[in-house]
């Protein structure tokens, strides 16, 4: 995985704005990213505003508008493109900024939504194969209509080149994930203790404190290990990654993990993303190769041994037996 922590660039950020967003997500998104060029006292990150079409501004669903600095039919380079929507999501229908979207994957760039946004990007045929999660209010719609998404109930979801919040205030617990990824733990604490967010929420739980209760401690090292684990469960960090991204070195990370939860860090993780896939098995219609690659295991051979080592039998028969049980 690749580490910004001091970028000779700024990174570029395009926020595809859709008509009836909530303000309410859109300034969790922009205020993280004007306070870090603020404290970081020069351009870390640079966004532009992106309408469709030739609109020259995006109305809220409070009717606040915002002015576009780019468009779709712009050729700009972004390093990552969040789509913020809210309202009726399902009824945009926009074939030109779905075929943006998917030329965007094609080509690399790292692609999120936020509240409604991950409805976009589901519809756009942009997150087979991708966890994700989306705002309440339109999952059980989005499930019922594409019942093959991995779609979870958390916060946030960083999976490997998607990025996708449920809104609200969750996107501040995006971005300082974010901004840990790309300037260090440290910088990010600075700009969520700007905004007075001091007690930042992990990515795969509404509230801290289901993740304290699960492991039995409030150490901070291994709560933001878990995070990062649970934000790198399709492409698995090593060990080293793990400490770089938590401040701490390999070695006494792992002697912490090992005091405090009496597994290595290692176990943990890949206990974490066993059940992960455990949960695939039981409640979606992925075929095995799919959910070994969803939960990061090489092939479908790795990931059905490791299944069977942990819980008696293989994958194949687990799934069989809950079909005879339906």
């Amino acid at each position: 995985m690749d580490t910004y922590s001091s970028p000779e660039q700024a990174y570029k950020i395009g926020i595809l704005l859709i008509d009836g967003f909530a303000l309410m997500s859109y300034s969790s998104v922009i205020e993280p990213l004007r306070a870090a060029n603020l404290l970081g006292k020069k351009h870390l990150y640079r966004v532009d505003h992106i309408a469709i079409g030739n609109r020259h501004e995006t109305i809220s669903s409070s009717g606040a508008a915002i002015c576009a600095t780019a468009t779709i039919s712009d050729h700009q380079d972004y390093d990552l493109i969040l789509v913020v929507a809210g309202g009726d999501p399902s009824s945009f229908d926009d074939e030109p900024t779905f075929q943006w979207l998917r030329n965007k994957a094609r080509h690399g760039v790292r692609l999120g939504g936020v509240s409604a946004g991950p409805v976009i990007l589901a519809n756009a045929g942009v997150m087979k194969g991708y966890r994700m999660t989306v705002h309440w209010e339109h999952a059980a719609a989005l499930s019922e209509n594409t019942p093959t998404l991995l779609l979870e109930r958390s916060l946030y979801i960083m999976d490997r080149d998607r990025i996708t919040c449920a809104g609200g205030v969750a996107p501040l617990d995006m971005m300082h994930a974010l901004q840990s990824e790309i300037h260090g733990p440290e910088f990010a604490r600075k700009v969520s203790d700007w905004f007075i967010h001091t007690d930042v929420r992990p990515s795969g739980n509404p509230q801290r404190s289901g993740m304290i209760e699960r492991y039995g401690t409030h150490h901070p090292s291994i709560i933001q290990t878990l995070e990062i684990m649970e934000n790198h469960i399709a492409d698995p960090l090593s060990l080293k990654q793990l400490a770089l991204l938590s401040s701490i070195s390999p070695r006494q990370l792992n002697r912490i993990f090992i005091k405090k939860i009496g597994q290595s860090t290692m176990s943990v993780y890949r206990n974490l993303r066993l059940e992960k896939s455990y949960n695939l098995v039981r409640q979606t219609v992925l075929s095995l190769t799919e959910i070994a690659l969803a939960t990061g295991f090489s092939s479908s051979a790795h990931f059905s041994k490791a299944f069977q080592g942990k819980y008696g039998s293989p994958p194949s028969s687990y799934r069989q037996d809950i079909q005879s049980k339906a």
